[in-house]
């Protein structure tokens, strides 16, 4: 038996072999590329000229069987392309059902719309399941109109009382959890079963109230955990802990948020003017929350409704690298082992000073630039002459992230 190693050609090669050859023949090709490709193979994908043209260029063999429908796949194609662009999941279970709708509508009676035929069409189509990067935030309508009016208003507040960089503030509350766990994991090849082990608290949650300037400045994250006392944990320095029975913010929450953190920021004591971006959460904006920002001379940008995804830095740009850096301290002290068990012999959760180091760390370890530049992408900082105006909505975030 030759030992000889299969060759492997893709299909940009073969098309351009093929061009060769109609100009000069097929030996003439076989003596300029080759052997081989010899010059029977060349005959061969000359007879499949037709099929390459429409492969993926990439694609180096026509293995796999050719569509039996292949107007009802083309229409199935069309459905998972709009549902997609509309920034619907689609599942596999989906893609059958919708496909024996259509093969009923053609009169198609020979159609099982099996597992196995969503697999070769998906592999046909181009299609593979992926796992969710992002939950796309359904967008108002005339949203263009409301983010130019929010533009305009930022805008003529910073030319009427010139805000400096460092005044120019966004806060946000993001949802936490005690175990950080990811959906995804290396693991040996042909694994059946892919588990991740936590403490079992990856549902008993918190909340971090981060908030920043456009200067790059991040200022200290407030937790506020689900009980009714005050924790007697160590609480770190830097770190603003206020608890809730629900572990959510309310107006209580955002008068100690103004008192102990954005009071205590550059100039707050001085009580300079400043402006804050804020969303429409319902304790941001109360009676008595606007009373306290007065009080402190801070201006309101309050985002319209569904458009925080486009004009609030930290959801922009902030948040996602923060994630990233709160799962990795997760799984450091998981891997550490070593951890306190319940009188069952159950992991305990991680301790409230444990999650706190946790914070701290991770928002240390976002960037300045990542902030700076992520309030110049919503449109809030930017130079007021239009010199960087190319810079909003820029599409920066996964450079931003592994910088």
């Amino acid at each position: 038996m030759s030992n000889q190693k299969r060759l492997a050609y893709k299909a940009a090669f073969k098309l351009e072999v093929i061009k060769f050859a109609k100009e000069h023949g097929n030996r003439a090709a076989e003596r300029h590329f080759g052997p081989p490709p010899t010059e029977k193979m060349i005959r061969e994908w000359r007879k499949q000229e037709d099929q390459l043209q429409k492969l993926d260029k990439t694609k180096h063999t026509l293995r796999g069987h050719a569509a039996k429908w292949p107007q009802s796949e083309m229409d199935m194609k069309e459905w998972i392309t709009h549902h997609r662009n509309m920034g619907f999941s689609i599942s596999t279970k989906m893609i059958i059902f919708e496909a024996k709708r259509i093969a009923v509508e053609k009169g198609i009676k020979d159609f099982t719309g099996s597992s196995s035929w969503c697999y070769r069409f998906m592999r046909r189509s181009g299609l593979a399941m992926h796992t969710k990067t992002r939950i796309a935030q359904k967008m108002p309508q005339e949203y263009e109109s409301k983010i130019l009016s929010f533009h305009n208003f930022v805008i003529a507040a910073r030319n009427k009382d010139d805000f400096p960089m460092d005044q120019i503030g966004n806060m946000d509350e993001v949802p936490l959890t005690f175990d950080v766990p990811s959906n995804k994991t290396v693991d040996v090849k042909g694994a059946k079963t892919i588990t991740v082990k936590t403490s079992g608290h990856e549902k008993t949650h918190y909340t971090a109230v981060l908030s920043c300037c456009a200067n790059g400045t991040k200022l200290p994250p407030m937790l506020i955990f689900k009980r009714k006392t005050f924790p007697k944990d160590v609480i770190p320095r830097g770190i603003v802990v206020h608890v809730h029975e629900k572990g959510w913010m309310d107006e209580n929450g955002m008068k100690v948020w103004i008192e102990k953190v954005w009071s205590k920021c550059p100039g707050g004591l001085l009580k300079k003017p400043a402006l804050l971006v804020l969303d429409q959460f319902r304790a941001h904006i109360s009676e008595s929350t606007k009373n306290r920002f007065k009080e402190v001379k801070t201006h309101l940008a309050v985002i319209p409704g569904g458009l925080t995804s486009q004009l609030q830095p930290l959801d922009v740009s902030i948040n996602k690298p923060f994630k990233v850096f709160m799962r990795e301290e997760w799984n450091k002290w998981m891997a550490a082992g070593n951890h306190d068990l319940t009188p069952t012999g159950r992991m305990k959760r991680p301790t409230i000073t444990q999650v706190c180091e946790w914070v701290k760390t991770s928002w240390q370890s976002v960037k300045e630039e990542i902030v700076v530049r992520s309030f110049k992408k919503c449109g809030i900082s930017n130079a007021l002459d239009g010199t960087e105006d190319n810079i909003i909505y820029e599409d920066s975030e996964e450079r931003d992230i592994s910088d």
